[in-house]
């Protein structure tokens, strides 16, 4: 198999993954919708980046190391739970916050932050690493020709950077937002619950060992 079908193989299952709804979804939604456009597209490069940073590690084969010492794996998996709880904390606590959005959306924006709460609820579950690894060693070849090495983290922020900037768009739009703001509270209230509900699974995982 050619290394351009092996990339291809790789992002179309990444793609899969990546499009499948969990805390990266609800976040990037809501910044979208809450912020601003540029907001939404920070939060996607943040995904992105997120994602390239996990394909080098697995690429670099810290998931023997994971393997290893699998405290440190389930250590990490609790502080990624106990992140995800925090931002569910924040998310909830502001929902009876009045938000104001049109001519004055520039005034709620908060780029760098939209950028590294993605970036770190991306990274946040270690989970994702051994994903990555999963799918790299059920489609690369034994020797992996360096081309791969430089294609595969730039695919993987094509892949999750792209998708994110769709949602992005999508719920900046004028029409979700209407609806975000006519039900503000309630939504945000369901966005936290989601979100707790996937940091609280993970810190389980974490505690009992799975």
């Amino acid at each position: 198999m050619s290394s351009l079908s092996v990339l291809l193989s790789i992002l179309a299952t990444l793609s899969i993954g990546a499009m499948s709804p969990g805390p990266s979804f609800v976040l990037v939604s809501r910044i979208a919708v809450s912020r601003s456009r540029i907001d939404g597209l920070a939060a996607a490069v943040g995904m992105g980046l997120g994602g390239v940073l996990f394909s080098i590690l697995a690429l670099a084969g810290l998931t023997a190391l994971l393997s290893q010492f699998g405290w440190l794996y389930l250590a990490l998996k609790i502080m990624g739970g106990l992140y995800l709880a925090y931002i569910a904390y924040r998310i909830w606590r502001g929902a009876g916050e009045p938000l104001v959005i049109g001519e004055t959306a520039a005034a709620n924006r908060a780029i760098g932050r939209s950028f590294m709460t993605a970036f770190l609820t991306q990274v946040s579950n270690p989970k994702t690493i051994v994903v990555y690894a999963s799918i790299f060693a059920a489609l690369l070849p034994k020797t992996i020709p360096l081309e791969l090495f430089v294609a595969i983290p730039l695919g993987v922020f094509l892949v999750e950077a792209g998708w994110y900037t769709i949602v992005a768009l999508a719920f900046s739009a004028r029409h979700p937002r209407l609806i975000y703001l006519a039900a503000k509270t309630w939504i945000d209230r369901a966005a936290g619950a989601v979100m707790a509900g996937l940091g609280l699974q993970l810190v389980v995982s974490g505690l009992s060992g799975r």
